[in-house]
This record gives structure tokens, C-alpha cells and sequence, in this order.
């Protein structure tokens, strides 16, 4: 009775525990995962540079870009780098840019890119350098200071303030 008793206590504690156990390892699995990822991806804003213009065809504004240097050890894939976050404007007033496809001078604050690919893989390579355009129909005039930030969707963010020219 006792050798029984033993099996079946032994059974249920299996039954009970195991999906708990194995539910824990995805969870660490997938936390590890993301934090390395996290740790892998880094990125340095190399140098910037901002203009007012107020000539036709386009509408005044400012042009804002922003050129950086992924100096992690993991390549950042296209779709990442739409879906990043740039926040721009002025340091007191600033807002979230759209990204837009093309480069155009026409609603505030949208955000554009190009890719220095040295490989053409479509990847931003480590070593590679990725402009960043924005333009802003608010006018940030001459000496003023402008605050820039870019959030990858992993979190992974940097962020200056700088003087426009």
C-alpha cells in the first residue's frame, strides 16, 4: 500500500511541477535572449548638423540631420531602423517625427534615412554609418538649441543636444 501511495504522490508531483519548470525555462530562454540582444546593439551619434530654410518650392523650416555609427557587434535589419523612434524639435518643444519613404520637405516633422550598406546586405552593419534626416516647419532659428533622439524598438536609445547653425 505504502509502494503505491508513494507512486501516485510521486506522479502528481511530476504532473504538477514539470509544466511549471518548463514554462520557467521559455520565459528565461526569451529574457536572455532580449538582454543579449540588447547588449550586442550600440550606437554613437558621430556628428549633426541643422539649417533653417526659407526659400520656395519647399515650406520654411528647419532640416535637422544627424549622422551615427553602429558600434555594437550585432547588424540592425531595415525593418527595425522604420520602425525606430525620432524625437526632434526644439529643446523646450520638441515632438515624435514620422518616418516617410522618400525625402520630402513637406509635413512637420517627418524623418528619413539613408544607409551607408558597404556590403549591400540591407543590414546596418557594425562600422556602418546611418543618416538620419528630419525637417521641422517650426521654425528653430539660428543659435537655438535642438534636442534629437533615436529609440530603436529594442530600447536601445541615444540622444544630443546640439546648436543650430
Amino acid at each position: 500500500m505504502m509502494l503505491i501511495t508513494g507512486v501516485v504522490a510521486a506522479s502528481i508531483l511530476i504532473v504538477a511541477v514539470l509544466p511549471i519548470v518548463w514554462n520557467m525555462v521559455g520565459t528565461f530562454s526569451t529574457a536572455s535572449h532580449d538582454t543579449d540582444t540588447r547588449m550586442r546593439t550600440d550606437f554613437k551619434i558621430v556628428t549633426t548638423y541643422a539649417k533653417y530654410i526659407a526659400s520656395p518650392p519647399s515650406p520654411a523650416g528647419t532640416n535637422v540631420t544627424v549622422w551615427m555609427k553602429n558600434i555594437g557587434t550585432a547588424k540592425i535589419g531595415i525593418a527595425d531602423l522604420k520602425s525606430a523612434d525620432v524625437y526632434v524639435g526644439k529643446n523646450t518643444d520638441f515632438g515624435r517625427a514620422s518616418w516617410s519613404s522618400v525625402p520630402v520637405l513637406r509635413g512637420n516633422l517627418q524623418w528619413w534615412y539613408t544607409l551607408s550598406d558597404l556590403n549591400v546586405n540591407s543590414y546596418w552593419d557594425p562600422g556602418e554609418t546611418l543618416q538620419v534626416d528630419t525637417f521641422c516647419i517650426s521654425a528653430i532659428g539660428s543659435a537655438q538649441p535642438i534636442y534629437f533622439q533615436f529609440t530603436l524598438p529594442s530600447s536601445v536609445s541615444r540622444s544630443l543636444e546640439f546648436t543650430s547653425v
